[in-house]
């Protein structure tokens, strides 16, 4: 196989824009080093700067003609304490109270919590966590609108801080009232993902879904499982989500931390079983916000994801406020890249392919594998084909898929191993896969000699039925 061909990583990357990587200038760089897919996190993304943010996107990657998935990352119905005047400086043994409904407490530390049924939904005995779980509070007792509590580690408590309640069933909607006009903003702007943040059954996804259908549009929905009672539905999850991610920030404050790398593999497997895209996000370089290179545990970390064959690895604070953007991308294309050739899990294996249109293509992928084709190129209108073909993992074969839809292009980019390019239709199938032969000839990704497996139709007595085809690229 030559270079170009061989350089193609099937492991996805996402990257999430910030204050470090806004401008068109470091974002181009970034899609030439390998971002498949940009992430907006609505925790903290204004909507004036979201729009900025699609435009320079989409600007760049008409610039460089490279398809580039925009992810939009709801902020989901976050428990968080209020406004402090000045931070608490709590050590163990200190007793707070944490108040809901504006309750005003008697403890020497107290602050407010912006969920009102707090006091309802805690146990005494219960621990509540606080700012990502480095702050450790056991409740002691409940009356009205208060939870009083002792400090079991010691923090300082700040304002506005983020409150994990490992294993309680919290009453809350899955979608709060900044999440729907979000997700009006991404249907204005026509992001190609809208992710949902705290998805703890499919009904979650199905709300999502149900508005954009509604207002018939064609994000696809990507659950973020980020807690126990997610974990518990997750096989109902997978089959309504578009796509899953695996949020290992909130789910390691959750879930005991043990449990973690058992709970990824859970996912991915359960995820590449059924044919759905899955994301294995957070901390993957973390050490990489302040330092040129990964630690040892993080080279790990990414080549378990990728051997896991998930479709696509994450990067947040790596590339939206770190010091090594750019640098943090060639970490993990070198990883992939690597780990790739070594093998991988192949989950796939087990997958039940039961519908014709996945039947067709495993027949097609065999084909291209035992008579090691340069590349198997699949035409798609809906994405049914590029999803199979990469749901079936094949090790060696290059995957392009073509399509004359522009939302599915983007969309196409979460996609393990799918190279996506655009081509208008013609209506004789055969010229579309002379045309694709041609495309892929003109970016050095076949020459002449080499060989070719197009799933694609065939005219059958005034009947187009679907075909394997194989042939030598001229």
């Amino acid at each position: 196989m030559h270079s170009e061909q061989h350089k193609a990583r099937r492991t996805k990357i996402i990257a999430t824009l910030g204050p470090a990587t806004s401008e068109a200038e470091i974002l181009a760089k970034m899609v030439e080093t390998g971002v498949n897919i940009a992430r907006i996190n609505m925790s903290h993304a204004k909507p004036d700067q979201v729009r900025k943010n699609v435009e320079t996107i989409r600007y760049v990657s008409d610039l460089l003609k490279k398809p580039v998935g925009i992810l939009m990352d709801l902020q989901g119905p976050a428990i968080r304490t209020g406004e402090l005047h000045t931070e608490l400086d709590l050590q163990p043994g200190n007793r707070i109270a944490l108040t809901v409904r504006g309750e005003v407490s008697e403890e020497e530390h107290s602050v407010d919590v912006n969920y009102e049924y707090l006091v309802d939904d805690i146990k005494v005995g219960d621990v509540v966590l606080v700012d990502n779980g480095e702050i450790h509070l056991k409740v002691l007792g409940k009356k009205r609108n208060q939870l009083t509590c002792e400090v079991l580690t010691e923090g300082v408590l700040g304002s506005r801080r983020h409150i994990n309640l490992p294993g309680v069933r919290v009453n809350l909607p899955a979608l709060t009232d900044k999440d729907l006009a979000d997700v009006e903003l991404g249907i204005e702007l026509g992001v190609d993902f809208i992710a949902m943040s705290f998805c703890r059954e499919a009904d979650d996804v199905l709300k999502l879904k149900a508005i954009l259908d509604y207002r018939r549009a064609r994000q696809k929905v990507v659950a973020k499982l980020e807690d126990q009672e997610g974990i518990r539905n997750l096989n109902e999850i997978v089959e309504e989500a578009d796509a899953v991610m695996v949020a290992r920030g909130d789910l390691g404050i959750e879930c005991p931390y043990e449990e973690l790398p058992i709970i990824q593999r859970r996912i991915v497997k359960a995820c590449v079983l059924a044919g759905k895209p899955v994301i294995v996000a957070t901390h993957m370089l973390e050490s990489m916000i302040d330092n040129p290179s990964p630690t040892r545990a993080e080279i790990t970390d990414v080549s378990n994801a990728v051997f896991e064959q998930c479709d696509a690895i994450m990067l947040s604070g790596e590339t939206s406020v770190g010091k090594y953007p750019v640098k943090c991308l060639e970490v993990m294309d070198r990883i992939a890249q690597r780990v790739e050739r070594s093998g991988g899990a192949n989950y796939a294996e087990h997958a039940r392919m039961d519908s014709k249109g996945a039947k067709m293509l495993k027949s097609a992928v065999v084909m291209a594998q035992e008579t090691r084709a340069d590349a198997l190129i699949v035409f798609t209108r809906s994405g049914g084909m590029a999803r199979n073909a990469a749901w079936l993992r094949p090790p060696m074969t290059p995957l392009y898929a073509f399509t004359d839809n522009d939302t599915l292009l983007n969309q196409l980019t979460i996609h393990w191993g799918i190279q996506p390019f655009p081509l208008k239709f013609a209506d004789d199938p055969s010229l579309n896969v002379d045309h694709a032969i041609a495309l892929l000839k003109e970016r050095n990704l076949l020459k002449a000699g080499d060989t070719i497996v197009a799933v694609t139709e065939v005219a059958v007595r005034g009947r187009m039925i679907d075909t394997i085809l194989r042939e030598t690229v001229d």
